[in-house]
């Protein structure tokens, strides 16, 4: 492996026992695919490069017990360096770092740590104290766990809340959805109604007018029929009787004067008067006309019988 680019070195003439020491290499990169096939080499030693970073496929050497990135440029560590979980020693010292990646806090075995000379976060620096001595180093491990748990914690509160959050919001959108949604149902339920009471008072209106138009038709030709039956002549039946009555009454009164006539002429003084003889005496021939026409009939009935 050349110099800056670390091809072509030769891994295994470098390992010694489970201890892997490329320090002072000049390297740019970390040969992981190289290491990977080095599974013994728990302990790597990688201080005194030119680091600036690390590939994420670094955090794939879960063998590693023992790390000493020391006297690099790194300014950040992969965001799933908490996969690590076998790293029980971790040097930093003198690098770029000013935070570390919250998955830190799934080092569980780790028992130092060392981050002096960093541009660290206040508050970081602070929990990470001095490490001048193997007591304050085991105390940072210690010290710096709980404090990126705790902001693993928080950040995972945070994640809760805003899933919540989301969720709520998600649950008020579907709500307001299914407001909506019963809303133009109701709209169209009432608009339907609309309709159909529209169209049932058209039919009504229809139907009324059908009826009128019945009613009009039925009522013109009853009058037009009414003058055929009046311009008929009356019956002269109807008046014949009337007439026979008036007739009747005439010939009542004639012969009612007639026989008052008669009684005064026959009756009292004026029999001998000139008008009272003539009708004596008209009386007296009609009797004598009658007699004789009496006399008549009992002869042809005489007569018919022999």
């Amino acid at each position: 492996m050349s110099r800056g680019s670390g091809k072509g070195l030769s891994l295994r003439d470098k390992l010694d026992g489970n201890e892997l020491d490329l320090s002072l290499c000049d390297l740019n990169e970390v040969p992981v695919r190289e290491l990977a096939a080095l599974p013994k080499a728990t302990v790597l030693d990688l201080s005194c490069n030119n680091l600036v970073s690390l590939p994420s496929d670094f955090c794939s050497l879960m063998h590693l017990v023992k790390l000493d990135l020391s006297k690099n440029r790194l300014q950040q560590l992969p965001l799933d360096f908490g996969r690590l979980v076998n790293l029980q020693h971790l040097d930093l010292l003198n690098n770029r770092l000013v935070t570390l990646p919250v998955s830190f806090a799934q080092l569980k075995n780790l028992k130092w740590l060392d981050l002096k000379d960093n541009p660290l976060d206040p508050v970081l620096a602070k929990v990470a104290g001095d490490c001048l001595d193997e007591k304050q180093c085991k105390q940072a491990a210690v010290k710096v766990l709980q404090h990126m748990k705790a902001i693993q914690s928080e950040q995972d509160q945070q994640r809760q809340r805003k899933l919540q959050a989301e969720r709520e919001m998600e649950k008020k959108r579907e709500a307001e959805q299914r407001a909506k949604e019963a809303l133009e149902r109701e709209l169209r339920k009432r608009e339907k109604a609309e309709e159909k009471e529209r169209r049932r008072r058209e039919y009504d209106a229809q139907k009324a007018a059908k009826q009128e138009m019945e009613k009009k038709t039925k009522k013109e030709t009853v009058h037009t029929r009414k003058p055929a039956s009046s311009s008929r002549p009356p019956q002269p039946a109807r008046h014949k009787p009337s007439w026979s009555r008036s007739v009747l009454r005439v010939l009542l009164f004639v012969l009612f004067c007639i026989l008052c006539t008669l009684a005064a002429c026959k009756l009292t003084e004026l029999q001998h008067q000139p008008l009272c003889v003539s009708v004596n005496t008209l009386y007296e021939d009609v009797v004598a006309a009658l007699q004789n026409h009496k006399t008549l009939q009992n002869m042809l009935q005489h007569n018919s019988h022999q």
